[in-house]
């Protein structure tokens, strides 16, 4: 499967997803920066992976962006999208082109804790695990049905800082895994629902569980 990486930053899940390519069922033939100076853009290039710099500033507005971007998508012949630290929220038009074909990590055990903050929330709240979720992108902010979960304990002197590093090396293990079920066939959105080998996943695949 010819796969795009969509990212804004330093492309850390990128460099995972590349790592594991050699045995996977993905290529990845695009990245898309909406950053000009996204780190990641390195990355995909030190890959030889051919890379793209939308930068969001210069267009209009949200659609008009999503626009240019899904025509840069369909050029490349693109068929599996994979959201990795791409810090836009993409329009209705945009997600329901690519529904059931694009992925999104997040740094939550959905539905908690959605958008920004996920880990001083977690904090706030007095939780004692946390996690991160792999979804389908839906027109629902970080409200698509989620195929993956990680769970990690929190420790009383957890920080934001030291969760999400703890939350990082989780992402960088299931995000190509699940990136190589899209690709496989393995996982599918039907009916707003997360299917896994042709069976409704009632609740979330959790990955200790896989090991």
């Amino acid at each position: 499967m010819k796969i795009a990486v969509l990212i804004s930053g330093s492309g850390s899940n990128l460099q995972a997803l590349i790592d594991y390519q050699s045995h996977a069922h993905y290529e990845i033939a695009l990245v898309i920066s909406n950053r000009p100076q996204a780190y990641g853009l390195v990355r995909a290039q030190n890959a030889n992976i051919p890379t793209l710099v939308l930068d969001h500033t210069t267009y209009a507005d949200r659609l008009t962006f999503d626009k240019a971007l899904m025509a840069a998508l369909d050029d490349a012949k693109i068929e599996g999208v994979i959201l990795a630290g791409f810090m836009r929220i993409l329009t209705p038009e945009f997600t329901q082109h690519f529904l059931g074909r694009m992925l999104n990590i997040h740094p939550s055990l959905l539905p908690k804790y959605p958008g920004l903050h996920t880990h001083q929330r977690a904090l706030e709240a007095k939780d004692s695990q946390h996690g991160v979720s792999i979804h389908f992108v839906t027109p629902e902010l970080d409200g698509g049905p989620v195929i993956l979960q990680s769970v990690i304990q929190i420790a009383d002197n957890d920080t934001p800082e030291t969760l999400q590093d703890k939350i990082h090396q989780e992402e960088y293990k299931i995000y190509p895994l699940v990136t190589d079920w899209l690709a496989q066939g393995k996982i599918q959105l039907v009916d707003n629902q997360a299917l896994f080998n042709q069976k409704v996943l009632s609740a979330p695949l959790v990955f200790q569980h896989l090991e």
